[in-house]
């Protein structure tokens, strides 16, 4: 082979994006000691999306004082691309379930409000592109603490100006835009969304997402009704209807405050990291694409990283082999496309052993390996034993 490209996704817990690359990359020279190997790191919107769009754009880190979920004094971090344009934010850096101890999570109460900070910091810093990875949320305040650290107003019945967090939705009678940050009408958001949820109903933000943030039955219902409520406000006053449009309901509804408020683009997280990676040119040529997760199932062809990857890769004819910890649905992932699908571990594994960083990169090594012992003896070469 000539050249092969390695895009795998975290091992969550395990091993970073570009430490199984590395891995794999030792595989394939030891069978090909001259191929050309292209290492992508990546990421479908979630954790590491950042710090990968640095890389990319040549970027810099900015850190800043913010509020998190429950409007705590944390410190912020985003990123700014190296030409200084585009503002590369990762929601949950500021606003993202970890931030919460367990015992204190509660969609009723957290805010996006840390975001909002990020992005008016931006604005100032003459930011007017904003890439922005929505995963991950403690929240389900369909992004009202975001716009209201960018000015924008929410009142009651009164006109009394609301607090913060999910309590507030269904209290919201009136929305102020007249003091949002005036910077706002120049700037364009792509928002990396996996979920297609919509804003509000039995599968929108409240009922499929808000239990794992904490919330119990009560609170579920009490979100819903004020997404359903939220969604009236909002159709009177921007005379948009997010309500059924899928992905709104992502990050507890901020991708419909993104739709809503801020015109941006919901893009699939793959699809944003590949198209900032230049991916598609990149490969040309390529005689293999290895790519992977923690799990490959039914759902890995349905949006996460090597859906994104296979979808590139067939444009141009190329082959995908999935590497994963464990793996499921292998014939639906035939069917759509996937080479071939096979697991890292190579028997009966304890799970703490399996992700025992040094064993997992060794297993992908030798999985590489064998695999490309077997491309070149079928290609007529003589299998070497590394």
């Amino acid at each position: 082979m000539n050249k092969v490209v390695i895009a795998i996704d975290s091992l969550k817990g395990c091993l970073t994006s570009e430490e199984a690359g590395i891995a794999a990359v030792k595989g394939i020279k030891a069978v090909f000691p001259d191929c050309e190997t292209l290492l992508f790191p990546v990421a479908d919107g979630g954790e590491g999306m950042l710090d990968l769009l640095i890389s990319a754009t040549q970027g810099q880190y900015r850190t800043l004082p913010v509020h998190g979920p429950l409007m705590e004094p944390i410190q912020g971090r985003y990123g700014i691309s190296g030409d200084g344009q585009t503002a590369l934010i990762e929601m949950a850096a500021v606003s993202g379930l970890p931030l919460v101890p367990e015992e204190k999570r509660n969609p009723m109460l957290t805010t996006t409000y840390g975001t909002g900070e990020l992005i008016r910091d931006a604005l100032e810093r003459g930011c007017r592109r904003f890439i922005v990875g929505i995963g991950g949320s403690a929240t389900n305040d369909a992004g009202l603490g975001m716009l209201q650290a960018l000015g924008f107003r929410f009142l009651d019945k009164r006109g009394n100006r609301l607090g913060t967090g999910g309590q507030i939705l269904s209290q919201v009678a009136a929305i102020d835009t007249s003091a949002a940050h005036p910077a706002l009408r120049e700037a364009h958001f792509t928002v990396a969304c996996d979920v297609h949820n919509p804003f509000c109903g039995p599968d929108g933000a409240a009922y499929v997402f808000a239990p794992q943030k904490g919330a119990d039955s009560g609170m579920v219902q009490a979100l819903d009704e004020g997404m359903q409520a939220l969604s009236q406000i909002i159709i009177s006053t921007t005379d948009k209807d997010i309500s059924g449009i899928p992905g709104a309901g992502a990050a507890g509804g901020m991708g419909g405050g993104f739709l809503a408020f801020l015109d941006a683009e919901l893009k699939p997280g793959i699809r944003l990291m590949l198209d900032a990676l230049d991916f598609g040119r990149k490969i040309k040529g390529a005689d293999l694409i290895f790519t992977g997760e923690g799990r490959a199932d039914r759902q890995t062809a349905m949006g996460k990283v090597p859906s994104g990857i296979l979808e590139e890769a067939r444009k141009q004819h190329i082959p995908v082999i999935v590497l994963a910890g464990s793996i499921a649905d292998t014939e639906l992932m035939n069917r759509a496309g996937f080479q071939g699908v096979f697991s890292i571990t190579p028997g009966p594994v304890s799970l703490e052993n399996a992700m025992i960083p040094e064993v997992a990169q060794a297993n992908i090594s030798r999985l590489v390996t064998q695999i490309c012992s077997v491309i070149q003896f079928s290609r007529g070469g003589n299998v070497q034993t590394p």
